[in-house]
Formats: structure tokens, sequence, C-alpha cells
């Protein structure tokens, strides 16, 4: 039988209370043996992982086409569809980031502070795993891939909800890793779909509190403000990509084309993809043709503002919704300001703290915006698709964090730990 036939998986209903449990019990029992699990073992399991993806590769790949066909029949978008396809050459990538997560630092038992008190006592605070981190999302299967490997190497289970629209995906890619969990010794339990349950069971996920420790949203700003606002389980909020890129009266016309170009074009359906354009008026006339020129020519549709439309007229008009939209697409808004101080008040009233980037070669004006724009990532001189936690160098990312609590911008290894305190005495008591 082929893991194709092996992974099927259950039709959704109504929530089956004693199964649901009974993975989240697992879950709880899988998170207390990899607390203790030493770096080697977690990288020989990483290590089988990736060889087991590249030896099931055609049977991933044939999964996936059954969620593409059933996408298409169910009108999902462009940039859905793309985020939900994996190719040969995108699992070969899925095989190379894990094994990019073997070779970085295993941040558990980390020694974070310590120092000894006048008395002799010693603390110290060290990393130590959340537990059992739960993952909801929706068409991106890279996704399971992605956050089991970092949460194997942090000493964290994953139990993760990847949505109707990646099922059979998601049942494949969770079969490949439990089966190279069971051959390294580590319990199967450390990955787990909750797939089957449905809607129920996303529903449950975010109400299990002291079963699950962390809970990490990815996809729509509909489906993470649900997650936000219905879990009582502790949650990292990952936001939607309403990204800007500020073209500055000084910046240069090469690096403008090349930067936004490469920002929107290169793979418009994710959320480090520049959706809004910001151009200071005493550059408009020089770099907006050459910009908007380049961009029309790979395909994308322009919604602009009245001044930016009177130097580009191949365009639309932009309305306000323009400003507020996480396109996905080969769309751009564009809007020409006066100063600085417009692009950032701008920034400031649309954006959903991504990524913002600044293209300048006024010194001043880019340590600026790096100070005053408060957002996950703010950039000068580089396309905002460098927010990625591979890029970073993190191997992979669970999400980028667009919050400010311990977790911001790309979420990778020690975005996965929590810290304890060890104290250390020899009788000590306190007076």
């Amino acid at each position: 039988m082929s893991l194709l036939e092996n992974a099927a998986p259950a039709a959704a209903g109504d929530l089956d209370s004693a199964a649901f449990l009974a993975k989240l019990d697992a879950a709880k029992s899988a998170a207390r043996v990899l607390a203790t699990t030493n770096t080697a073992a977690k990288d020989a399991a990483l290590e089988a992982i990736a060889q087991d993806l590249l030896a099931c590769v055609d049977d991933i790949v044939a999964a996936n086409a059954e969620d593409l066909a059933r996408g298409r029949e169910n009108g999902l978008s462009t940039g859905l569809l793309d985020r939900l396809t994996l190719t040969p050459q995108r699992v070969q990538g899925l095989a190379d980031a894990v094994l990019d997560i073997v070779g970085i630092a295993d941040p558990v038992g980390e020694s974070v502070r310590g120092k000894t008190l006048p008395n002799g006592v010693h603390l110290e605070q060290v990393r130590v795993p959340f537990g059992v981190v739960g993952a909801i999302y929706e068409a991106r299967p890279n996704v399971t891939v992605d956050i089991a490997a970092l949460a194997l190497k942090s000493g964290n289970v994953a139990v993760l909800r990847g949505g109707s629209a990646a099922e059979r995906t998601n049942a494949v890619l969770v079969a490949v890793i439990q089966a190279a969990l069971t051959r390294t010794g580590l319990p199967a339990a450390s990955v787990q779909t909750i797939d089957e349950f449905g809607r129920p069971g996303a529903a449950a996920l975010m109400r299990a509190r002291g079963h699950v420790d962390l809970l990490v949203p990815r996809g729509s700003a509909q489906l993470i403000q649900t997650v936000v606002t219905e879990s009582t389980v502790p949650v990292i909020e990952t936001g939607a990509g309403v990204v800007h890129i500020v073209l500055d009266a000084s910046a240069r016309e090469d690096w403008a084309v090349d930067i936004v170009r490469n920002a929107k074009v290169q793979r418009p359906s994710v959320c480090n993809a520049v959706e809004t354009l910001l151009v200071h008026a005493d550059a408009a006339q020089r770099l907006l043709p050459p910009v908007l020129g380049a961009l029309r020519a790979e395909g994308v549709t322009i919604h602009s503002d009245e001044r930016a439309l009177a130097i580009f007229p191949d365009a639309v008009p932009a309305t306000e919704e323009d400003w507020e939209t996480e396109y996905m697409s080969l769309d751009l808004a564009v809007r020409v300001v006066d100063d600085l101080d417009e692009a950032v008040e701008h920034i400031r009233r649309y954006s959903t703290s991504h990524t913002e980037s600044i293209v300048t070669n006024d010194l001043a004006n880019a340590d600026r915006f790096l100070a005053e724009v408060d957002s996950a990532v703010v950039m000068v001189n580089a396309s905002t698709r460098f927010t990625d936690g591979g890029e970073f160098g993190f191997g992979a990312e669970v999400g980028i964090s667009t919050q400010k609590l311990h977790a911001r911008g790309p979420m990778g290894l020690p975005e996965l730990t929590s810290t304890k305190w060890l104290v250390r005495g020899s009788g000590q008591i306190r007076g």
C-alpha cells in the first residue's frame, strides 16, 4: 500500500471528543520525551525526514494534484493555488530546509543569563521547549514540514490543522514524517494532524488550554483574527502582509526598478510581497515611468491615486480599499506623497506591521525610516522578499510574527522556546 492510500483522511463531521483528546494526550506524552531528547537524536530524525520526503516525492505530488484539482473546482484564487502547489522542486526545497535546521544550533538548554547571589545561591535562566505547539493554517502544505521540523529541533510537539484545501497533501506529509520519527526512535505523536476533525477540531484546538501550550495561526487576516479573538490558548499572531515600499526623493532609478519589481513579481502570492508603493513627489516624474513600466511589462495591474495616474496613465484609479488590501496577486497600489512624513503616516494608518522598505540615498532619511516605522521588519534599499526565515538563516520559519511579545518577525528555533530558572544552593534559607 502506498503512502497516498495509507494516509487517506477521515471525513470531517461533528467532533469525536474522545478521539480528539486521545491525540492531545499523546501529544503531551510525546512532549515529555522530546523535552529531554538530545540534539543528536533530534538531528537524526530530521535527516530521516528529509530523506523520506525525497523518497516519497511521487506520493506527495500525487496527493497535491488531488488538492489542486479540488481547489480549482472550488474557485480558489490564483494566489492560494500557488501557495498550495508542491512540485518535485518545491519538495526538494522542503527537504533542503529540514537539513538546514540540522545545521542550526539547538536552543534548548542555552543559558540566557545567570548570577550568583551574595549568599552563594546560583541562578541560571535557560531555554526550554514550550511543550505542545498548535498551528492553524490554510492551503500551505510547506508549513506542515517547516513547523514540524522547527518544533522537533526545539523539543516541541506539533499539532497541525492544515485546512481542507491541502488535506490530502498534509495527510501524506504527516505520514512521511511520522514514519521517519518511528524509524529513528522518537514518538510518532511528536507530529500530528487534526485535519480529520474538520472545523470543529480547529475550534477545539483553540480551546485546548492545558493540552496545548502555544498556538500559531498562519493564513488570511480573517483566519488570524478568528484565532486571536476566540482562542483560550496563548497565541503568537502572524499578521497579513500589507507591505509598503517608499521611493524617496534621492532613490536611484536602477535600485527602485529592481527592488520594486522583485518585491512584487518574484512571487506575488506570499506575505512579504509589496502591495503599496509610495513615491516622493520630487521623484515621481523621474521614477514612476520606469518603475511602473517594468511592472506593467510583467503583467502587474497598477491601482494609482490621481497624481500617479497623471504621470503613468496605464493604470486604474485607486480606491480607499486598495490601501488596505493584501492582494496576493499581480496588483499594486501606488500613491504620490509630498514628503517622508506623509509616507510614514500612510504606513502607520494602513500597514499590518509586517515589512516596510525605503529606497533612498539620504542617510538621514534612512535612519528616520528605521527609527519611526514600527513594523516587524524595516529595511533600507532591499526587497521586502527578504523577510523570510530561510533568507534570515533560520532554515525555515514558523511564521512572520507581527505582534510585540517575545517573538517578532520571522520565527525560528529560539522563538519556539520559553525559559525557566535553575536555582542551585548548598543549604541556604531565606532570612
